[in-house]
């Protein structure tokens, strides 16, 4: 079997059982470590063709207000049915977009993207119907009728969350393997080579922007699920900002990179805010600088020096 989907599969049973074992912090820790990954692992798919949007927390905080409205106006807190209205709410702005997006590159790409993402804010700033600043709290999850208490909800979310996020890491995998996904390397080194072999950069892009927005989304529903809230700050720039920088961390060589720099970096957060409160950002700044100057190629080049391998 491929190695790439055997450490996947031996990640999916590590959480597993950390849903039962890890004390409650490290719960909340691990499922926002992993609904972020699912954000960064579409940044994956962009990055390789070239691509660094700026405004990614658009379709994440669309996500999560999607599910949060859908389960307000239903008046329960049911995961799946979250899932499904947060989903399908970034996934279709994603698609609807993309048909603009597919058309600029580099810096335009990239600010078009923020554009977007702070128009979004700017609205749900000034919506009091959504809570405005202060945003609104999202219902106690609960599963296809099952409500369980607080402490056993947390730990099932986890549990749901890395069986989501493992299969999606997997479908993506499985996707950049593909004659599709492996344009991506061509469309990010020669753009006319590719329109000479008769495929359409445009569409390539479009449906990678797509499987971008659609991740991002499924993550922003998680968060909101694990945080118990939802604030306009989630599609504010900062957001977007982290997104590129956690995806910077990691790397872009493997699928698995993006769990590896999530979880890296909630880790130095978490630790940096209990111990230096007012300077946790210079902390985390001081750790990406160390690993851009030491590793270039983000956390993944470590694995992949010591197999031979190049980042693509």
């Amino acid at each position: 079997m491929d190695r790439t989907i055997l450490g996947l599969l031996a990640i999916l049973a590590a959480f597993l059982a950390g849903s039962l074992l890890l004390p409650s912090w490290a719960v909340s820790l691990a499922t926002v470590a992993l609904a972020k990954a699912l954000v960064i692992l579409g940044l994956l798919v962009l990055l390789r063709a070239g691509l660094v949007p700026f405004g990614q927390a658009l379709f994440f905080a669309l996500g999560a207000y999607g599910a949060g409205m859908a389960l307000r106006e239903a008046g329960s807190g049911d995961v799946v049915a979250g899932l499904f209205a947060g989903t399908a709410a970034a996934a279709s702005a994603a698609v609807l977009l993309g048909f603009l997006m597919a058309r600029y590159r580099e810096i335009f790409f990239a600010m078009l993207s923020l554009a977007f993402s702070m128009l979004l804010y700017g609205l749900l700033v000034k919506n009091a119907a959504l809570g405005g600043t202060d945003g609104f709290n999202v219902p106690a999850p609960t599963f296809l009728g099952w409500a369980p208490s607080p402490a056993t909800a947390r730990r099932v979310l986890l549990a749901v969350a890395a069986a989501l996020a493992i299969g999606c890491h997997a479908a993506i995998h499985v996707y950049l393997r593909s004659t599709m996904g492996r344009l991506a390397t061509a469309i990010r080194d020669n753009e006319i080579r590719v329109e000479y072999l008769g495929a359409s950069v445009q569409r390539a892009i479009h449906v990678k922007f797509a499987i971008a927005g659609t991740l991002a989304g499924m993550g922003g529903v998680l968060t909101a699920f694990s945080a118990g809230h939802i604030d306009p700050g989630m599609s504010y720039w900062t957001a977007s900002g982290e997104f590129v920088f956690v995806t910077v961390m990691g790397g872009a060589g493997s699928v698995l990179a993006p769990i590896a720099g999530s979880f890296l970096f909630e880790i130095v957060r978490t630790y940096a805010v209990e111990y230096a409160p007012q300077a946790w950002q210079a902390v985390v700044g001081a750790v990406l600088l160390v690993i851009i100057l030491v590793l270039p190629g983000g956390l993944w080049s470590l694995f992949q020096r010591r197999r031979g391998t190049q980042p693509p």
